[in-house]
């Protein structure tokens, strides 16, 4: 199956390497890529012949959060518009969520919004050290809503509530510390020297005992059952639906779209 926005290969039997492909425009999101996301998981990625899976991004920079057209439609869309595309973008990361094969994330560059939500669902994340993430959301007045389940079960309330609330820019280190990611590597070629590592220890371990394994720890979580529970789904894409449509996230997207100030900054 051929795909607009991502790149798949297989360079090790077993181990089906995804690529978020947009380069050109830092691998953001538009509704396209959601909907292949989706699709690969459900799909290529679901294959019996794959065993492990890494998630990783072309180009630049990993995810650098929505794309401009995409963002562009959302204020100009209705709630009940709205609301259907907040579903679509959250069932995708719960697919991904879901997923049972071991999930790994390759991160460089940055990882924006969203990004950091798919960093979120990755059961192990390699990043090299001067990777930028951000929760960007309330500087455009709206909020990680629909990647907040996830987020938040990652990284725990304490440092989803300081981050959401902030928007902070922070690199690799303190990503690791606050259980974002898993490892930090000083260059590329370090990083994919332990990726080979990693994959070849996952080959040796068994497919079944990986997937039962991945589910307990998804069903022993309250947050993450919670996650699962079709109200949160619902909750989370109502919260940025209702935003999107408000006065606030209107003004904040316009300032970004149009590169100006949003009007509750006083110059």
């Amino acid at each position: 199956m051929a795909y607009e926005t991502l790149e798949l290969t297989s360079q090790t039997p077993g181990i089906l390497t995804i690529a978020l492909n947009r380069p050109e425009i830092r691998n953001a999101f538009n509704e396209k890529m959601i909907e292949e996301l989706a699709k690969v998981f459900r799909h290529e990625a679901a294959d019996p012949s794959v065993r492990a899976v890494v998630l990783r991004g072309n180009g630049s920079v990993f995810c650098a959060g929505g794309d401009l057209n995409w963002m562009r439609k959302s204020i100009e869309l209705s709630y009940e518009g709205n609301l259907q595309d907040t579903l679509t973008l959250t069932n995708m990361f719960a697919v991904l969520n879901e997923f049972s094969k071991p999930l790994i994330g390759v991160i460089h560059g940055a990882a924006i919004g969203g990004g950091v939500g798919l960093v979120s669902i990755c059961d192990i994340v390699l990043a090299e050290k001067e990777t930028v993430f951000s929760l960007s959301e309330v500087r455009l007045g709206v909020v990680p809503a629909c990647i907040g389940p996830f987020v938040t079960a990652k990284i725990g309330a304490s440092h989803a509530r300081a981050l959401f609330v902030s928007a902070e820019r922070f690199k690799a280190n303190k990503a690791k510390d606050v259980g974002l990611i898993h490892e930090v590597f000083e260059s590329m070629e370090q990083l994919e020297k332990h990726l080979q590592n990693l994959t070849q220890n996952l080959l040796e371990c068994g497919p079944t005992a990986m997937a039962v394994a991945k589910r307990l720890v998804l069903d022993l979580t309250w947050a993450e059952r919670r996650a699962r529970m079709p109200d949160c789904i619902e909750y989370v894409a109502k919260t940025l639906a209702e935003l999107r449509v408000g006065p606030e996230a209107q003004e904040g997207i316009s300032a970004f779209l149009n590169k100006r100030k949003p009007n509750w900054i006083k110059s």
